[in-house]
């Protein structure tokens, strides 16, 4: 089913640069402000091929300035291609919302395009066509993969999972420590024997689309473009994406949620959460301090996963924790949150959240802050989905709510770049 390859990478010389300073978080999570931060940290930073360094000039830029660094550096020796093809395993090593010690592995390989018809390549949400038209403009001025997809893969047995850390774990390893703490061990895999195992792993899969559906698909918009305009194989370049590929199910994967905070609607009163939400059950809960917010959720929402519930927070000083019985086995409560909190609660429907009514804090503390410092009226706490629900989900050819998922830790931009320019070997 998946199709992936080995490839030449473009990486920057460790020797010229410092690699803490020049990787950076992926596009889509760097907000305006941190844009800035990382364009004035190095000259040589990765978000340089990435941004704009003011939000405001995305709509104007044909991005033929960052062809031209991207040639400059390569020019100089700050990027250097590899000599050969190789899969990159990655290991990274962070810390667990409550502090614990996590380790995950992964892998860069090339990625065969499919359409989502033939469910080989899955999504898991819906995409914007603003995204995507920008990404296309920086694709066909660099003609380079410049940050992976994200994808997940099901390795119950950990068969690949047991191949990749015997690698990482004997071999030369590139180093990089990120902002947010998170240290990035990188090792080329050339042995023959190893390559044809992963291609053989996962030529038997399908793969979830975890982060980058507007890159994804725009890499699809770019291939239709050059099959208009050239005849080629099936081995051509454009025929083929970079991707990040990792088990789902690995003990280091880490699936969190996103919250809601509703921005301008009214709180609701007591009366008025039990006459919109019916069959639903509250329960109030004291909250003397923003700090104490995770561990109330911990202690009192996180026992519902198994059901549709959400804690509710209008920064009053009471939590409140609704929960209902699954109207159907394996039903998804990010769906009941949408449906009978936004919707009927609020009166929001998907268009009136697509346009803004609702932001998407990824912590919880976040929320609560956007709530007490009038950026919204209420902030929806909610656990996170599993695994294996998204994998039931994308396996039924359905999409779940937008920001319904948040994978932990991000894959950074910077350790790996991919030109367009050979065909997959």
């Amino acid at each position: 089913m998946t199709a992936v390859r080995p490839f030449r990478a473009l990486r920057y010389d460790a020797t010229r640069v410092d690699l803490d300073r020049v990787i950076a978080p992926p596009y889509d999570v760097v907000t305006a402000e941190e844009r800035k931060q990382y364009w004035e940290r190095d000259p040589h930073g990765a978000i340089r091929l990435e941004l704009t360094r003011e939000v405001g000039d995305e709509a104007t830029t044909d991005y033929a300035d960052v062809a031209e660094t991207l040639a400059a550096w390569q020019r100089t020796g700050v990027l250097r291609r590899d000599s050969r093809p190789e899969i990159y395993g990655l290991r990274q090593r962070f810390r667990g919302p409550q502090g614990e010690a996590r380790t995950r592995e992964g892998f860069f390989a090339l990625l065969r395009l499919e359409e989502y018809a033939r469910r080989v390549v899955r999504p898991h949400e819906r995409t914007l066509a603003g995204p995507k038209a920008d990404r296309l403009k920086l694709l066909r001025a660099t003609r380079s993969n410049l940050s992976s997809i994200f994808l997940l893969y099901e390795d119950p047995e950990r068969v690949l999972s047991g191949l990749l850390t015997s690698r990482l774990d004997g071999a030369q390893q590139l180093a990089a420590r990120d902002g947010a703490g998170v240290e990035h061990a990188l090792v080329a895999i050339e042995d023959g024997a190893a390559l044809a195992a992963i291609e053989r792993f996962l030529a038997e899969r399908p793969v979830v689309i975890a982060d980058g559906h507007h890159r994804y698909e725009t890499a699809l918009a770019y291939r239709d473009e050059r099959r208009r305009a050239e005849r080629s194989g099936a081995e051509a370049p454009f025929e083929w994406t970079l991707g990040y590929f990792t088990d789902a199910y690995a003990p280091g994967s880490l699936l969190l949620p996103i919250h809601r905070v509703v921005r301008e609607r009214a709180a609701p009163n007591d009366g008025e959460w039990a006459s919109r939400l019916p069959g639903w059950r509250g329960e109030r809960i004291a909250c003397p301090s923003v700090e104490e917010i995770p561990a109330l959720l911990a202690r009192h929402l996180a026992p519902l996963a198994d059901r549709p519930a959400f804690t509710a927070d209008d920064g009053s000083g009471v939590l409140r924790v609704f929960s209902r019985a699954p109207a159907e086995p394996g039903e998804l409560g990010i769906r009941a949150i949408h449906a009978e909190v936004l919707a009927r609660v609020f009166g929001l429907d998907e268009a009136a959240v697509r346009d803004g009514a609702v932001a998407f804090p990824k912590h919880a503390l976040e929320a609560a802050h956007d709530v007490r410092e009038g950026r919204g009226t209420v902030a929806l706490y909610l656990n996170p989905l599993r695994p294996e629900q998204v994998f039931r989900v994308t396996g039924a050819g359905e999409l779940l709510p937008q920001k319904s998922t948040f994978f932990m830790p991000k894959v950074p931009t910077g350790l790996v770049f991919r030109p367009l320019d050979e065909p997959a070997q």
